[in-house]
């Protein structure tokens, strides 16, 4: 099974950015769908993004326009980049294996330990 590991996460002012980073044990070339979810104090864990091996993506509407999510998979590697974040953005970010579709995107089984991204003056 593969494993995820996040890094990136920091503290940043508002109108910042942040490059968040996931790394895969294995090649995540057949991995049809990647994702990137958040998880802020107090409030259930949401989506913030997914790509398709061929780099179609889905965003939340919370994020489209300020957040861009991609991967290389000869480096078996997903991104995340953040711009113009917000301290509503403040939440632990994780990397995760998607069963979804692109369209309707679920959760699946693996996922990395987090990284927390903290949005404050």
């Amino acid at each position: 099974q593969v494993q995820l590991v996040e890094s990136g996460g920091g503290l940043v002012q508002p109108g910042g950015s942040l490059r968040l980073s996931c790394a895969a044990s294995r090649s995540i070339f057949s991995i049809a769908i990647m994702g990137w979810y958040r998880q802020a104090p107090g409030k259930q864990r949401e989506l913030v993004a997914v790509i398709s091996t061929g780099g179609s993506t889905n965003y939340a509407d919370s994020v489209k326009g300020r957040f861009t999510i991609s991967r290389d998979n000869a480096k078996n590697m997903v991104y995340l980049e953040m711009n113009s974040l917000k301290p509503e953005d403040t939440a632990v970010y994780y990397c995760n294996v998607n069963r979804g579709p692109l369209s309707s995107p679920r959760v699946g089984p693996v996922w990395g330990q987090g990284t927390q991204v903290t949005v404050s003056s």
